[in-house]
């Protein structure tokens, strides 16, 4: 494929999200359990997402494709976009009543830099496995985006719909890059299940001590409310884990969902530099911005 073409299928996207310290960080008022399960895991892609391209870097050197060498640098631009602006919506996390959150990035950042010192390989499986989980959380997210997300702050609910839209457009180069250099079965196996419970605790960590500093995580009512969406999670992201299982498994086999591409051509009509802020208020969600 050529740079061309390849631009086209997995564009980088530089969207100026405004996140202004009046977003209150129960961005979801209904749901504010989800809100900070979704913070939670807003909180580690500083700290997460850097390293999946530091990983794919360094095994581009030993890539011999020029096709997959592309699909690397297009994964690479759109990945620093989303933590770039992760990171961005964490400082007002913290500045909004969550200074103890800088506790919590300290310790992730020491935990990626030990993960650092593994072998390419070993990073490699992990970086495909957190890979293949984010193609049933997106699947979730826009399937179920009328629950998730309708009355929910625009920015934040944008912020995280974009973020699966390209998710689902370089969903296979992880999984590409540790087949062609490594393709070992239970190694893959291994990164799946070891990625997708490491970032599942690490969010964990990160909404129950947001839950304790707004004084509900030992309310029976809020924590039956966590519960199912917890519950909601695995019921949804657990079936594409254990679809990723078989041997001839690759990422393309997965359909994406139809509203992506309404995403994708929405946002290239869009004027440079305006932010694709979705209307929340409409209970569909449609594919669609307001000014």
């Amino acid at each position: 494929m050529s740079p061309e073409a390849n631009a086209a299928r997995m564009p980088i996207r530089k969207i100026p999200f405004e996140f202004i310290d009046t977003i209150d960080p129960i961005w979801n008022a209904a749901k504010p359990e989800w809100s900070h399960m979704v913070n939670g895991t807003s909180l580690a892609m500083p700290y997460l997402e850097p390293f999946l391209i530091k990983n794919v870097r360094e095994a581009l050197a030993q890539i011999d494709e020029p096709s997959l060498a592309e699909d690397v640098r297009a994964f690479v631009g759109q990945e620093a976009q989303h933590y770039t602006n992760h990171r961005r919506y964490n400082e007002v996390l913290k500045r909004n009543g969550y200074p103890e959150l800088e506790a919590v990035e300290a310790e992730m950042a020491q935990t990626y830099k030990r993960l650092e010192t593994k072998s390419l390989k070993w990073r490699l499986a992990y970086t495909a496995g957190f890979e293949t989980m984010t193609i049933g959380l997106t699947e979730w997210l826009i399937r179920e985006r009328s629950d998730l997300f309708t009355h929910a702050n625009p920015v934040v609910a944008s912020l995280v719909l974009w973020h699966m839209v390209e998710e689902t457009e370089h969903k296979t180069v992880a999984f590409d890059v540790y087949q062609h250099l490594y393709g070992h079965y239970f190694m893959r196996v291994y990164g799946l299940f070891y990625a997708a419970l490491h970032v599942m605790f690490s969010a964990r960590r990160t909404y129950k001590l947001m839950l304790q500093r707004d004084g509900t995580w030992r309310q029976w009512s809020s924590r039956v409310r966590l519960w199912r969406m917890v519950g909601q999670f695995y019921r949804n992201v657990t079936p594409a884990l254990f679809r990723s299982l078989a041997p001839g498994h690759h990422p393309d086999h997965v359909a994406d969902p139809d509203w992506i591409a309404q995403w994708a051509t929405a946002y290239a009509e869009l004027p440079a530099q305006v932010v694709p802020l979705l209307d929340t208020d409409d209970p569909a969600i449609p594919a669609r911005f307001v000014s």
